[in-house]
């Protein structure tokens, strides 16, 4: 039976060559050992007989995914237009640099063409082909930023993969430069979190909006600048997605008791209604969410295409501002935070209907499988 990595320890990286070009302010070698470190390939100087070993031709710049995929796959070589750019050999023992070097390849190995294979981005939520991409002082830019888009996930909100892609992008790449840590931009946006709650309890929401916007496209710079960098944590990890899944609520909270200080403030059965129907509905939402996972091990969103559809402007907090700042536009808050409710309660009955059809097809004998799969 063919070895796989699950019946021993995860293959060693060996970076093989040398290259001048820095990506992100880093040595393309450290750049290359980061990146495998955080993939769970450690990086090594040389192979270890009877270890799996992963050869990186430092030549290119290649997504990480395919170091994961490699990775689960020995004997296996990755060929960019018929030059090796990653080899995972089963034995350490046979790994040579000059397998990069000449190219000659042992007999016996599966061949990938970067050009035309595809993979699935379980994690983020596409399917797209990786890139790889030569490595030259020449498209620097574009390497970064195919490091940048690769880290984007494929199934999110509307405002996050359209609106501010281009300047987060541009942030990512300072940040980097300028050896700003994820768990910083992750801090610094927790007080913009802060102040914009702040600001929306004072019915002082342009400020508020404005603090919001700011903490928004930096949380999407840090989790960006985390797997560009390959200095993802398990802490960090905790502390951005910990802060996403709390702050909503207390925004729509804050929005709505600042409604009073801005003269527009609804009737307390009312105003408790709405708040019922907005926290409720959203952690209903997350709960259902939490269920579909659970029994299907994929995300709701990316079950069938209408699914990540509706991602992009379900009752989350980015679609949501979008109703809020279009009201105020009017000078109505309150009837932003009216939308907001009724748009929740949409969102709740349309993950609701997909969970149950979902679990009808289960019941019937059916496969749940995402259709980024297919």
């Amino acid at each position: 039976m063919r070895k796989t990595v699950s019946d021993a320890q995860p293959p060693l990286f060996l970076p093989v060559g040398d290259n001048p070009v820095p990506l992100f302010g880093m040595d393309r070698a450290v750049h290359a050992r980061r990146l495998a470190g955080n993939a769970k390939f450690p990086p090594a100087d040389s192979g270890e007989a009877g270890r799996g070993a992963l050869l990186g031709n430092l030549a290119f710049a290649w997504d990480p995914a395919w170091l994961k995929a490699i990775g689960k796959t020995p004997d296996t070589a990755l060929l960019y237009r018929g030059q090796p750019v990653i080899v995972h050999l089963a034995d350490g023992a046979d790994a040579s640099p000059e397998l990069i070097a000449t190219g000659s390849l042992p007999d016996g190995l599966t061949v990938l063409d970067a050009e035309t294979a595809e993979l699935n981005y379980a994690e983020l939520r596409k399917r797209e082909r990786p890139f790889v991409l030569p490595l030259e002082e020449s498209n620097r830019d574009q390497v970064e930023r195919a490091y940048y888009d690769a880290a984007y996930k494929g199934v999110t909100d509307v405002l996050t993969l359209y609106l501010w892609r281009r300047p987060a992008f541009y942030l990512t790449k300072w940040a980097a430069h300028a050896r700003i840590t994820p768990n910083l931009v992750t801090a610094v946006g927790a007080i913009f979190c802060a102040l914009a709650f702040w600001f929306f309890w004072r019915g002082q929401y342009w400020p508020g909006v404005a603090t919001g916007f700011v903490f928004m496209v930096l949380d999407t710079v840090d989790g960006k600048l985390a797997r560009c960098t390959g200095a993802s944590s398990k802490w960090g990890n905790i502390f951005d997605h910990g802060i996403d899944l709390v702050h909503p609520p207390f925004w729509w909270w804050a929005w709505m008791h600042g409604l009073a200080a801005y003269g527009e403030a609804p009737e307390p059965v009312y105003a408790s209604m709405l708040m019922w129907a907005i926290v409720g509905g959203y952690i209903l939402q997350r709960v259902i969410e939490g269920i579909f996972m659970r029994r299907y091990g994929m995300h709701i969103h990316v079950w069938r295409p209408i699914d990540s559809q509706f991602r992009l402007i379900t009752a989350r907090r980015n679609p949501n501002m979008v109703l809020l700042v279009g009201a105020l536009l009017f000078a109505r808050p309150d009837v932003g935070i009216e939308l907001v409710a009724v748009w929740t309660i949409v969102s709740l009955i349309f993950h609701a209907v997909r969970l149950a059809q979902a679990d009808a097809v289960a019941e019937r004998g059916g496969t749940i499988r995402s259709w980024l799969d297919r």
